[in-house]
């Protein structure tokens, strides 16, 4: 026994390190395979990165947020490296059976650990694999997040975690016999029954145990390992390795999540000037080794945990994309592709191969075959990706802000969808009428920019124009954006109007642009229409630092004697979209702003006694969060203290809120575009509000207070939603209990004007 177990031990141990750092080399060249990054982008602040790293493996800050699931894993994933001691143990009981570590093999707190993470770890994969059972889709079908993933791989590490921890308990078992413990100690506090249940046995019985279980032990741990080797592509596995690069070079050095900004397009490593692109540059991602080496790290490190799928609203509501099916497909395809790739293959720009015939020779007709594969294109076309699939996603950031390993889904997504509109122009046709609206008229909708300040003409107060009424926005304390759905969507108005007349009740000095500021350039950009963005974007650069007293230089940025601090360029915006495109996305262009939400500012203002909401508002209220407020921004408490300020509310949050909030269906530019497929977004928002038998629907975004208005007037004509059951803006509920008397009509309305707004208490 002794001798099988040796011999057994030690060639598979021989063969799987050799064949494990095979694997290793070539998933490091198979990563190189990716384009560079902009230097610095995901090496700075080292220190930050390391700390940030240790914080979310030790603190499982992503797998915690699920309860259970996230306690059981942390043993799970603490036990594979913390008994590695074990493993070291389990050779040396090859040779001799009661072999123990040096210095510290009966050192009592070693051994106490060592049982404990052991049993822990046990149950943590039986917890694991319960759940896993639990939520089959064979059960439930696609609401399971693990719809789509790979059982066998997964039944498969899970098998060999559990004969580990078993392994380790009944070797700990075999020991006490060993050593004659008697009773229960706390070195073996756990396997003492086991140690009982062995103890009658003969010297011999035992210690042929012990050979027989530490081959087990010492076979199963290396058999994972040289399966692991042969299959690179195998994420479940791989995950528990690349998990730490790829959470290192993640996108925010201090931790936070790969959302609000979009990154600016690259070609080789650079930011690519429209003004003036180099020939060679590669726009957006037609081929999968167009993705940065981040975006293939990305792929391999997906755990096929289905977090993401759970979360996504174009899967829960039956449209084909899965973000997790995505970063699948991706990654398979990547690593099928990539015998060709590291044989040298791969299509100039001008789409002649690079290699010749002679350095393909060898590479397998599987490459070969996937080498072929459009990126993008229907399953009659072998496509990778289905542009239905690709079209799908709002771009909420629900899958990257519950991915655990810190995959970045939608920047992956909108890579391939700029590729697709810029060169391809393959894209919802839909979607073509709001280009083009945006390039001639600025603003999606098409409309005349001298519509932009009509909503002025509609309060009973002094609304300052910069340029015309103020000569620059140092005599005011804010500029506020006013946006394209404030300014030009009729329900939208209701909410700047009613902003407008709060800032006026309370006293603040704010201004708006004169009507020449364009579309901020979101739902350009998310389409994938880098160029027009970027156009926008110069123009209310320019626009905004003219505005702020700034003077230009030829190239249309502050020279360095006139550019303001940030804290001297404030500005407010009732839309999210253009909050995060100001704030995060306008720096990139020359344009540095503090950008605050209305929400924000109004919480501020009744915190300071400066609006005093006093008029009930009778009725229980549901509160919908933006993605690009919440997700996207983090902005949860500031609609909610509103909220809980005005009398006469009860608030009942939705089952999916805050961090976990569901999208209306809006974004991603699917604002402009129908949906052909299961059913709308916003219906099965909609559908969630009204089963808390609300009054009122609240929102802080126009977007979103479009799309669930939409929504509940259908179902209101359909008979499936109460007439009372209104939808507003946090800003006019606010200034409905501010304003008094009670005869007053709300803000933005006329007395005979049929609204969605609260009505006034009696």
């Amino acid at each position: 026994m002794q001798l099988t177990a040796i011999t057994v031990s030690l060639v598979l141990a021989v063969v799987s390190v050799t064949l494990f750092a095979r694997a290793i080399r070539q998933i490091c060249l198979f990563v190189r395979l990716g384009q560079s990054v902009p230097r610095g982008t995901r090496t700075d602040h080292p220190k930050q990165r390391s700390w940030m790293l240790l914080r979310e493996f030790l603190g499982h800050t992503r797998l915690n947020r699920w309860g259970i699931v996230g306690v059981a894993h942390w043993f799970v994933a603490v036990g594979f490296f913390t008994l590695v001691l074990t493993l070291v143990n389990a050779f040396g009981q090859l040779f001799q059976a009661d072999w123990t570590l040096p210095l510290i093999g009966n050192w009592a707190p070693y051994e106490v650990f060592a049982e404990l993470i052991g049993v822990l770890t046990t149950l943590g994969i039986l917890t694991l694999i319960g759940i896993r059972q639990l939520s089959h889709p064979r059960l439930i079908g696609r609401k399971s997040r693990f719809a789509g993933s790979n059982f066998g791989q997964a039944y498969f590490v899970e098998a060999v975690i559990l004969i580990i921890g078993l392994a380790i308990l009944t070797l700990r078992g075999l020991e006490g016999a060993l050593q004659h413990v008697n009773g229960y100690e706390a070195s073996y506090l756990v396997s003492y029954p086991l140690v009982a249940a062995f103890r009658p046995l003969s010297l011999a019985t035992v210690e042929n145990l012990v050979y027989l279980v530490a081959m087990v032990k010492i076979a199963t741990s290396f058999i994972w390992m040289i399966t692991v080797a042969l299959k690179t592509d195998m994420g479940v596995a791989w995950h528990r390795f690349l998990a730490f690069p790829n959470i290192w070079f993640k996108r925010e050095a201090n931790g936070g999540t790969a959302l609000g900004a979009l990154q600016p397009m690259t070609s080789g490593g650079k930011p690519i000037d429209f003004t003036g692109p180099g020939e060679d540059d590669v726009f957006g991602v037609s081929q999968v080794e167009h993705f940065s080496w981040k975006g293939l790290l990305d792929f391999s490190t997906c755990t096929e945990c289905g977090r993401c799928q759970s979360q996504c609203p174009a899967w829960n509501t039956g449209k084909p994309l899965s973000p997790k099916l995505l970063i699948m497909a991706l990654r398979d395809h990547a690593h099928a592709k990539a015998p060709y790739l590291l044989a040298g293959g791969g299509k100039t720009v001008e789409g002649e191969e690079k290699a010749s015939e002679e350095a393909l020779k060898d590479v397998p007709a599987s490459a070969l075959a996937a080498a072929e594969r459009p990126l993008i294109g229907t399953a009659e076309e072998n496509g990778v990706i289905d542009p239905d699939v690709l079209w799908s996603c709002t771009t909420c950031g629900a899958c990257v802000e519950q991915c655990p390993v810190d995959i970045e889904h939608v920047d992956h997504i909108v890579d391939m969808r700029r590729y697709q509109v810029m060169i391809e122009s393959a894209f919802p046709s839909e979607a073509g009428t709001m280009l083009k609206n945006l390039e001639k008229k600025g603003n999606p909708w098409g409309l005349a920019k001298k519509q932009r300040l009509e909503w002025t003409k509609e309060v009973d107060f002094e609304v300052p124009v910069v340029g015309k009424d103020i000569e620059d926005l140092t005599e005011v304390e804010y500029l506020y954006w006013v946006g394209c759905a404030g300014a030009l969507e009729d329900r939208a108005k209701k909410t700047t109007k009613a902003f407008a007349e709060l800032l006026h009740i309370a006293g603040v000095k704010f201004a708006i642009m004169g009507g020449d500021e364009k579309c901020t350039g979101d739902s350009a950009r998310r389409l994938g229409n880098e160029p027009l963005f970027q156009e926008l974007g110069m123009e209310n650069v320019m626009s905004l630092n003219t505005a702020f007293g700034e003077e230009l230089d030829d190239d249309g940025k502050a020279t360095p004697e006139s550019r303001k601090p940030k804290s001297a360029k404030k500005i407010v915006a009732t839309c999210p979209h253009c909050l995060n495109t100001l704030g995060n996305e306008y720096p990139q262009l020359g344009g540095d702003y503090q950008v605050i939400h209305h929400t924000q500012l109004l919480q501020h203002l009744v915190d300071e006694g400066k609006l005093i909401p006093v008029t009930p508002v009778e009725g229980i209220i549901t509160y919908h969060d933006p993605c690009y407020l919440g997700r996207h921004n983090k902005i949860y408490t500031p609609p909610r203290e509103i909220i809980g300020k005005v009398p006469g509310l009860r608030n009942e949050e939705m089952h999916r809120h805050k961090e976990r909030g569901f999208c209306c269906g809006a974004g991603g530019a699917r604002m402009w575009m129908e949906e052909r497929i299961g059913k709308r977004i916003n219906n099965e928002r909609v559908d969630e509000a009204l089963s808390l038998d609300p009054d009122i629907v609240s929102t802080a975004c126009p977007f979103c207070l479009v799309m669930l208005t939409d929504s509940v007037n259908g179902k209101k004509n359909d008979g499936k939603a109460k007439e009372a059951v209104q939808v507003v803006d946090v800003a006019q509920l606010l200034l409905d209990s501010v304003k008094t008397p009670a005869d007053e009509p709300p803000a933005g309305r006329d007395e005979n004007e049929n609204t969605q707004q609260p009505a006034p208490a009696k």
